[in-house]
């Protein structure tokens, strides 16, 4: 049987059916890694494809992978993180092509941000040092709490906690913008973004 041609996009609302195929496929990984992925809530996930936050891979009506952008410090610094790949879809060059998208789609939200990355993985370092980002020191990262807040699900939290956050298991990294070109993406993309913050921009005056 031939495999359907593999797509990347960012997720809509036609993806929340994947809900919880996407969080399970996240606690797998983190058993077979053996290191720790922060545990997340349907809810959560949810919230990231409703505002366009969130980036899926398909394989015809086949889930494949995902990951999600997150923004701290009134989006002085944005995370691209849960990056998973479905393990029928594994080494196809399928968490590359997440990779570019969620990294795209948060420069072009947030130009002027600081992406950073915490991770464990080697293919994911290779990754980001392609993209841009050079590894740092935890203190180069973003101060917000509710940002270590989530690292409570990791197994490794222990470690985090008894260096006083100064180093864990994962390895911090950083692209900064300003010495880089900008980014693109599809037209269709950024006028459903720029609803989506016209949507949100009301709302808080309210």
């Amino acid at each position: 049987m031939t495999t359907p041609e593999l797509t990347v996009e960012v997720a809509s609302e036609k993806h929340l059916k994947f809900v919880d195929e996407i969080l399970r496929t996240i606690e797998d990984a983190a058993k077979v890694r053996g290191t720790g992925i922060a545990k997340r809530k349907p809810e959560y996930i949810v919230q990231k494809i409703n505002q366009a936050k969130a980036v899926i891979a398909m394989s015809g009506e086949r889930f494949a992978g995902f990951s999600y952008i997150e923004t701290w410090e009134h989006h002085r610094y944005v995370t691209t993180s849960g990056l998973i790949v479905h393990p029928d879809f594994r080494g196809m060059g399928v968490a590359k092509m997440i990779k570019d998208m969620t990294f795209t789609l948060a420069r072009i939200r947030w130009p002027k941000a600081k992406i950073f990355s915490l991770t464990s993985g080697a293919a994911v370092m290779a990754m980001n040092t392609k993209l841009g980002y050079k590894p740092v020191t935890f203190a180069d990262l973003t101060d917000d709490e509710a940002f270590w807040k989530g690292c409570e699900g990791c197994i490794n939290v222990d470690v985090l906690k008894r260096t006083g956050r100064k180093y864990c298991i994962c390895t911090g990294m950083l692209f900064d913008p300003e010495e880089h070109l900008p980014a693109k993406i599809p037209q269709e993309v950024l006028e459903r973004i720029r609803k989506i913050d016209a949507e949100q921009h009301q709302s808080e005056e309210k």
